[in-house]
């Protein structure tokens, strides 16, 4: 197999994982003046900062990204992203001086135990964040997360991190970083399971069917926002923050071709976009109609790859 397409030059991706691999908190850091978008889906979500990266709001994107461990608790790790992005002047100009913009979702893995990522732990995950191809597997944000939890976190499958990049004809990069955490099975492209609940003797069983046998819904172990899978796209495509949202939903197709079921109101699913290409005077509506959706058909393509490589990469 070949090794896998780099992060777009400038990205950076760092982990912290705690000690006994129960939790951790992962951080993406673009190049300065990169746009952002996000498409929130499912009931659960626990995020911070999403709002600044909606079309009418007056921040251009996000300085940083902070998937972590922790549930809410862990939204505090982000206190100690931008004390490290300020201690290094990256941050959105004021009158009052450099204020960091951490966008951030969180998945639940409080079932894992250990204690939450908070701003310590968010700092040393800037501190190991490097460009290339990030460490994937049971790191960072994906050190407590399981997939299939139909029957259970103890019958369910061991995930991760997962990373995935193509390039576009253009000559940009997609990448996708992805923590998979979801109630549902990951699937592959032919719709095997490769992540889910294991039954007696620890075959994987396909939860949309266990779902919909279910008599008594009272019996279900799972509750709503236990669950959630996280994705960031980072290219050096010339996108606004406008084209970065369009392009996270389309992403969001990725979710749904490898997490079934998937949307549920027990998931947090939350995929950011990040872009740092230069921008470029906006082409005419059916050109750049065009390119944004060849963009997002690749995001969706690598975003399904990455969520598969999550679940496949804690087994290497």
């Amino acid at each position: 197999m070949a090794d896998p397409v780099p992060l777009p030059e400038g990205f950076a991706v760092g982990h912290w994982t705690r000690a006994d691999g129960s939790t951790g908190c992962t951080v993406v850091i673009p190049p300065v003046g990169a746009r952002g978008g996000v498409d929130v889906r499912g009931g659960g979500t626990a995020t911070r900062e999403t709002e600044s990266l909606m079309p009418l709001a007056n921040s251009e994107g996000p300085t940083a990204v902070l998937l972590t461990g922790g549930s809410a608790f862990g939204l505090v790790a982000a206190d100690g992203v931008a004390r490290w992005l300020a201690q290094r002047g990256l941050g959105r100009p004021t009158l009052a001086g450099i204020v960091p913009l951490v966008a951030g979702a969180v998945i639940f893995d409080l079932q894992a135990g250990g204690d939450r990522p908070g701003p310590d732990q968010g700092y040393e995950a800037c501190k190991s964040a490097a460009g290339g191809v990030p460490e994937r597997g049971p790191v960072g944000a994906g050190a407590g997360a399981a997939v299939g939890k139909a029957l259970g976190r103890e019958r369910a499958t061991r995930a991760g991190v997962g990373y995935a990049a193509r390039r576009v004809a253009d000559g940009s990069t997609v990448a996708v970083l992805a923590v998979a955490n979801s109630v549902g099975d990951v699937v592959a492209a032919d719709g095997q399971v490769i992540g889910g609940p294991r039954g007696d003797s620890g075959e994987l069983l396909r939860s949309a069917e266990l779902i919909a046998g279910l008599s008594d819904l009272s019996t279900w172990p799972v509750q709503a926002g236990e669950s959630t899978t996280l994705a960031c796209v980072c290219t050096d495509a010339s996108l606004d923050k406008r084209d970065c949202g369009i392009v996270a939903r389309m992403a969001a197709a990725g979710l749904a071709r490898a997490v079934d079921p998937v949307f549920s109101p027990m998931d947090g699913d939350v995929i950011f976009c990040i872009a740092s290409g230069r921008e470029q005077p906006r082409p005419p509506g059916p050109e750049k109609s065009l390119l944004l959706s060849a963009l997002g058909t690749v995001a969706a393509t690598a975003t399904a790859a990455a969520i598969r490589d999550a679940v496949v990469s804690p087994a290497d």
